[in-house]
């Protein structure tokens, strides 16, 4: 396959290629020609001059039609951790991050795709032998292809609009972004420049120094319009635009305009909206109206369709008030030579300016051969391409290449500007990564996947067959013994997996999986947009109904959920059902198990009982023939379910299996807590901890349960120790520093059983504001409820109640009385934080977790009590503590009761 052009089209075409072919599992050789030094910058991305802005958000700028986030995380990742959809990022940098992905692309394409770069231009193309396109390159060379793709960007312009006194001068710019095309302006040389859009803006702010001053004329002399510092969004245009003739179109779209500027206060919505629809309502019209609307519209039009970034604008008002930037509306009628060496410009009107040097900005030219391509220029003469309507561009059926008869039967490819007479608005990414990923899939289409000799399937542990191959088999495989186990590394053995198969949608599903819900440092969005691309590609029944489990939970919260937590809502989300059906299926998928079922690794299913997971572990279990891991989510279940003995002896008999499975441990630290075995369970985690479980991913966890067991024992020293070693910022960060050092901290305090103020702000510091302050879950949302109040920081506080006042049926019912409760201990009204904490604890169970996570709300009760005064409420609610289970420090604070 041969590109030419390594501009953004061409850029985005090879890293489709690279990406399909690789899934498919298809060789190719592919070559970029293009005499730029660095492929991904073109004329457009190759400016250092960072006024220079894109003119469309980050947002809408991403490589990957189907991963809208991808710029922006490539942003945040390379040095602007801030920066928002709505920014606009400087030109360079998106040069930088287009040259970025095309290199990963490359990179991870290695043993399937070998890339060329050939520093030269192509001049011409032929039909070699067997109808195989041979392209002739400027250094004599030739490339021989099953396909090329014609990615040449915009044509240069001709300067038609160009007086003999202008085009014959020396102080003529015919194309500005050539390198080196303004070095001989000196500092206090006036400039013209011919043309008011985008380029002329662009030039205009690389020209503006005091001193000078640069002029600017067109016909209309419009400048573009600014896009709003706060975008709103699109609204749909009315549907029966496509069915209108254009008159009535015309008339519909000024009304529909009109509309949406009365409703929201502003116009920008509309044309937001009109976008998608551009290229059906331009095909729907005749030649003599698409001229029409050439001639007619296509000037307002553009003014307020191409857009400056805000700080652009901002910046040529600053120098039109300064009157470094003059704008006129009028045509360049002549010129002639002045005695300083510069030119006297007449303009239409008689009007004369006399500047140094003129600068062609009126942009590309409209044919696919007006700046003299050679390649465009052979291409029409030998019909291998034909004009597109109006002259405009070149005709193509989906972007291949129509010849004098007609016929697009060559595997002659072109996107983005060459086909804008056919669909008028092209040259913009948001429409070329899609045209990209189109040429890309149809380029390989007749090539298909490698024939390879029928073989059996590698299947997981279980023997669910795995659509890959042996090695990126045994990776996964890897990986899931991880999960299972509840280990550390689970994520890297499935990113091995996806390396070496990059097709391979199960990898990239359970690697969007830990990202969002286990906290592992994945790029979900892309992971997850990977996995859809393969599965469609190379995926059986299982698979795609995995990915499309893993697509639904994600999409269930904007954030992930509280690793820990046991059911983060009241009720069975989309997601949920997802998850349910698939295991109805599929009871042998080992992965999906592990995800229903809560226990620490997963949010589980939203389930208030416990009942529907233990439907899904007793149904399943069947299938795995007595195997240690569903008998150790059976144990954290009979636990959860108060079934304390039996949860013992099943946890027991898997970790008899498997010492290192980390959810039967779980669930026989609990049997120890809720039994009292304060000093076994203390002595037999420590020893786990030290021993196999030194590979655990939720190590804090298992810490945090030994703290339980030594603030039960009173020992607070131990406590402390304890904290500082295994549960302070720098070994906890993320959800498990708030949800397991926080709420240990508070639960010390309100036990009295830490002196002198918490160390909670560095906990705080080392969770992500957004989760503390606008968490997704209310399991969340309790312990940053905690941490906040622990930290006294009531404005915080109030502002996670806002929060949860308009969030899920948990948070505001929940969550916002636990707030007004924490308001109260903060303020020392401890009679009303009584009250309102006695009043919560019924409902508590709904926001998730074990018994022991919600138990600090009863710890804060109590505290709460004896410091109003209560000590009869106090006494009881020890003594039924106490029934329960043995407690050295419950008994302690019953006897100081007494006293």
């Amino acid at each position: 396959m041969a590109v030419v052009g390594a501009g953004a089209a061409g850029a985005l075409v090879a890293v489709q290629v690279c990406e399909t072919a690789t899934r498919r599992r298809t060789p190719l050789d592919l070559v970029l020609i293009d005499p730029a030094p660095e492929a991904g910058r073109g004329t457009a991305y190759a400016t250092e001059v960072p006024e220079h802005r894109l003119n469309v958000p980050v947002g809408q700028m991403s490589c990957y039609p189907d991963d809208p986030g991808h710029f922006r995380r490539w942003l945040c990742a390379h040095g602007e951790p801030t920066v928002r959809d709505s920014d606009f990022a400087p030109r360079h940098r998106y040069g930088s991050y287009l040259a970025d992905t095309l290199g990963r692309a490359i990179i991870a394409a290695h043993g399937t795709v070998s890339v060329r770069r050939l520093r030269t231009r192509a001049t011409g193309l032929a039909d070699g032998p067997g109808g195989r396109p041979v392209l002739r390159l400027a250094d004599g060379g030739t490339v021989t292809a099953d396909g090329v793709v014609l990615a040449t960007g915009p044509a240069a312009g001709r300067a038609d609009w160009a007086p003999d006194g202008v085009t014959g001068s020396d102080r003529f710019v015919a194309r500005p972004w050539a390198p080196g095309a303004l070095a001989g302006v000196g500092p206090s040389d006036d400039v013209l420049l011919v043309g008011t859009g985008l380029t002329a803006v662009d030039l205009a702010l690389v020209l503006d120094r005091p001193g000078r001053t640069v002029h600017a004329v067109s016909r209309t002399g419009l400048l573009p319009q600014a896009h709003a510092l706060a975008p709103l969004p699109a609204v749909p245009p009315p549907p029966e635009l496509a069915v209108l003739p254009f008159p009535a179109l015309r008339r519909a779209v000024l009304r529909y305009v009109a509309a949406t500027r009365r409703a929201h206060g502003d116009w920008r919505p509309a044309f937001d909206g009109l976008r998608p629809w551009i290229g059906q309502l331009w095909q729907g019209l005749t030649d003599d109206e698409r001229a029409e609307f050439l001639g007619r519209d296509a000037t307002p039009w553009n003014v307020h369709r191409h857009r400056m970034a805000p700080s652009t604008a901002e910046a040529v008002a600053r120098a039109r008030a300064a009157r470094r930037l003059r704008v006129h509306a009028g045509r360049v009628t002549g010129a002639a030579p002045t005695a300083d060496g510069g030119l006297a410009v007449a303009l239409s009107g008689g009007r004369e300016l006399r500047v140094a040097w003129v600068v062609d900005c009126t942009g590309p030219g409209l044919r696919a051969d007006a700046g003299g391509d050679p390649l465009w220029s052979g291409l029409l003469a030998d019909g291998l391409a034909v004009p597109g309507p109006l002259g405009i561009g070149v005709a193509t059926d989906g972007g291949r290449l129509r010849d004098a008869r007609g016929e697009a039967g060559r595997p002659l490819f072109t996107l983005g500007a060459p086909r804008r007479g056919e669909l008028w608005e092209t040259t913009a990414i948001p429409e070329i990564r899609v045209q990209a990923k189109e040429v890309a899939e149809a380029l390989l289409a007749p090539l298909g996947p490698t024939a390879r000799p029928a073989r059996r399937r590698p299947t997981d542990q279980f023997g669910l067959p795995l659509s890959t191959h042996a090695a990126a088999a045994a990776a996964f495989r890897s990986g899931l013994g991880r999960v299972m186990t509840v280990r550390a590394k689970a994520a890297e053995a499935f990113a091995r997996a996806t390396e070496l198969d990059p097709g391979f949608a199960l990898g990239h599903a359970a690697l969007a999986l830990l990202g969002h819900e286990g906290g592992a440092d994945v790029d979900v969005a892309r992971a997850l947009a990977d996995a859809h691309r393969s599965v469609r590609e190379r995926g059986d029944e299982r698979e795609r109904s995995f990915v499309d489990v893993v697509t639904r939970r994600i999409r269930d919260h904007e954030t992930p959920g509280a690793p820990g937590s046991s059911s983060a809502s009241s009720g069975v989300s989309d997601g949920d059902t997802a998850l349910i059906g698939h295991l109805e299926r599929f009871p042998g998928d080992a992965f999906a198990l592990g995800i229903a079922v809560p226990t620490i690794a997963f949010a589980g299913v939203g389930d208030l009982d416990g009942t529907l997971a233990l439907r899904l572990v007793e149904r399943t279990a069947p299938v795995y023939g007595g195997h240690w891991f569903p008998t150790s989510l059976l144990a954290f279940v009979r636990q959860e379910q108060g079934l304390i003995d039996e949860a013992g002896e099943l946890a027991r008999a898997a970790l008899t299996e498997e010492p290192a499975s980390g959810h039967a441990v779980h669930a026989l630290a609990h049997v120890h807590y809720e039994t009292g075995a304060h000093r076994v369970g203390r002595e037999w985690l420590d020893g786990w901890i030290g021993g196999h479980g030194r590979g655990a991913v939720h190590r804090a966890h298992f810490s945090w349960h030994v703290a339980l067991h030594e603030l039960a024992l009173d020992d607070a020293e131990a406590v402390r120790r304890r904290w500082f070693a295994q549960l302070a910022p720098g070994q906890v960060g993320g959800v498990r520093a708030l949800v397991d050092s926080g709420s240990l901290l508070w639960r010390a305090r309100m036990c009295r059983n830490w002196s002198g103020r918490v160390p909670v702000d560095g906990v705080l510091d080392a969770v992500e504001r957004d989760l503390v302050e606008r968490p997704s879950t209310a399991f969340t949302a309790l312990h940053s409820a905690l941490a906040l109040t622990a930290a006294g920081d009531l404005p915080a506080l109030r502002r996670l109640r806002v929060h949860a006042a308009g969030a899920d049926p948990v948070q505001r019912e929940v969550v916002v009385p636990l707030c007004d409760a924490l308001e109260a201990v903060l303020e020392e009204e401890w009679a009303t934080a009584a009250e309102r904490l006695s009043a919560l604890l019924p409902s508590l169970r709904r926001v998730g977790g074990s018994a022991a996570q919600r138990e600090v709300v009863e710890e804060t009760l109590l505290y709460a009590l004896v410091e109003a005064g209560h000590s009869d409420r106090a006494r009881r609610l020890l003594e039924e503590r106490l029934d329960r289970r043995d407690s050295p420090l419950d008994l302690r604070r019953l006897a100081g009761l007494g006293a």
